[in-house]
């Protein structure tokens, strides 16, 4: 078990609620048409990318999904700007033009919310073959899920990833369900474990609960390893087995699956709650400090929407701008 100070777990657990308080405030803006466009929220699987991005540093890039406010979260880019992206503002961190499926903060590292389905792993081995040639020592992640494991493009970027020795972690949120198809065996694919298709590209791979922040970690810490080791094969797959508590979208009914069902697993083995009873059975923190955090993070999420809402939008000028000729 790796040990933490005191600051890293209160950081570990905030970077989870702040994610979480985060799509909550989301899911009611875009309920109430205060915002636009497609909203897919990352309740429930907090646990993957704070454990994932607590291993990378500031040079180390990612590549997320359509379901990307959280990786952008726990990458470290600012609340108030991600909040004002989703309203469409200037003060947006991608100026108003991304969204939520677009949204992206450079300056930490953090390339990229993608709506194409699989979208994210060319630019994420692009970002660590310019690491290579730069010499920055920067790992290169790229978040997907299992649907998204099915695409043609998983098995290009897994064989040049593979081939080159590339510094590439392919973490898979499997959460068993892709938009409203499942991802059972015999229906979609030929394994349970997408980690399994690591041994075709001889890679390192780990199996991990995705709803323990601790798994998650420890899963992640020895592949980042392996990546900055610079010995053999460098890439590996983390599949972090979790749940999609709420429906694709916003929006989305769930027709194919009963809701209430799916709401009440996520609450039985809740990533953030679990996070709380090991940390209180270990004797490391107490019940007010996970309050104290709580309550903080409430009032920067309540900050963040006056941010947005008081922002003006982007000037009918800039429409053409940040586009390459």
């Amino acid at each position: 078990m790796v040990l933490f100070t005191r600051q890293e777990l209160l950081t570990h657990y905030e970077t989870m609620v702040k994610i979480r308080k985060f799509d909550l405030e989301a899911k009611r803006a875009r309920e109430a048409n205060e915002i636009l466009g497609n909203v897919h929220v990352y309740v429930g699987e907090e646990a993957i990318a704070a454990g994932v991005c607590a291993n990378l540093e500031r040079k180390d890039c990612i590549e997320s999904t359509h379901r990307g406010h959280g990786h952008t979260i726990a990458k470290g880019a600012d609340i108030n700007a991600m909040m004002a992206e989703l309203y469409g503002k200037a003060t947006g961190c991608c100026h108003g033009k991304g969204g939520s499926q677009h949204i992206a903060d450079f300056s930490v590292g953090m390339l990229g919310a993608n709506g194409i389905v699989g979208g994210g792993y060319g630019p994420a081995v692009g970002a660590a073959l310019a690491a290579r040639i730069l010499k920055t020592g920067a790992i290169s992640v790229v978040f997907f899920g299992d649907g998204a494991a099915n695409r043609g493009t998983f098995h290009e970027a897994a064989n040049i990833a593979a081939a080159y020795r590339l510094p590439v972690i392919f973490v898979c949120e499997n959460n068993t369900w892709a938009c409203a198809t499942p991802s059972e065996v015999g229906h979609t694919q030929s394994v349970t474990e997408i980690s399994r298709r690591a041994i075709g590209y001889d890679m390192a791979s780990c199996v991990v609960n995705g709803n323990d922040f601790f798994a998650v970690y420890e899963g992640m810490k020895k592949l980042a390893e392996r990546a900055r080791g610079g010995e053999g094969n460098r890439c590996g797959i983390l599949e972090c087995q979790t749940w999609r508590p709420l429906g694709h979208v916003i929006g989305d009914t769930q027709p194919y699956r009963d809701a209430r069902e799916a709401w009440a697993r996520m609450c039985a083995d809740d990533c953030i709650e679990n996070y709380e009873r090991r940390c209180i059975a270990e004797g490391w923190l107490e019940k007010k400090d996970f309050e104290e955090i709580q309550d903080r993070v409430e009032k920067m999420i309540r900050d963040a929407k006056q941010f947005a809402v008081d922002s003006p939008y982007p000037d009918a000028s800039e429409l053409t701008t940040d586009l390459y000729d």
